[in-house]
């Protein structure tokens, strides 16, 4: 999949119908109004164009999510381990852990996604 790069508003709107989809796009114009002070024709523009990056459908009035808020942010993180860290998580988490301890909270959830992902 190609890679989606999103403006900060735009990624507040994207959360926006993320926590709401499916959702009508009459009541993303009412939510963008009281959020961003947006008209109608600036929310269908920018609705627009996260429909055109393959985020959302808008099929006659009803958006519904082509990729989930996970998957999306799963997809940023991977891009920024390999932009950043040559790819390499170890180099990543040994930069994170540099200057933020782990809590034993921390860990243990770490250690449980290592698990997951050693089991397949």
């Amino acid at each position: 999949m190609a890679e989606i790069q999103l403006g900060v508003i735009e990624a507040r709107f994207a959360d926006m119908i993320w926590e709401r989809a499916p959702i009508t796009s009459s009541e993303l114009v009412k939510l963008a109004a009281e959020a961003f002070q947006w008209k109608r024709t600036t929310t269908h523009t920018v609705l627009k164009r996260l429909c055109d990056k393959g985020l959302f459908e808008n099929n006659k009035g009803t958006v519904t999510c082509l990729i989930s808020r996970g998957q999306f942010y799963s997809m940023q993180s991977r891009r920024f381990v390999e932009d950043t860290f040559d790819g390499s998580l170890p180099a990543f988490i040994a930069a994170f852990t540099n200057q933020h301890a782990l809590t034993p909270e921390e860990v243990e959830e770490i250690r449980k996604m290592i698990d997951r992902a050693q089991e397949g």
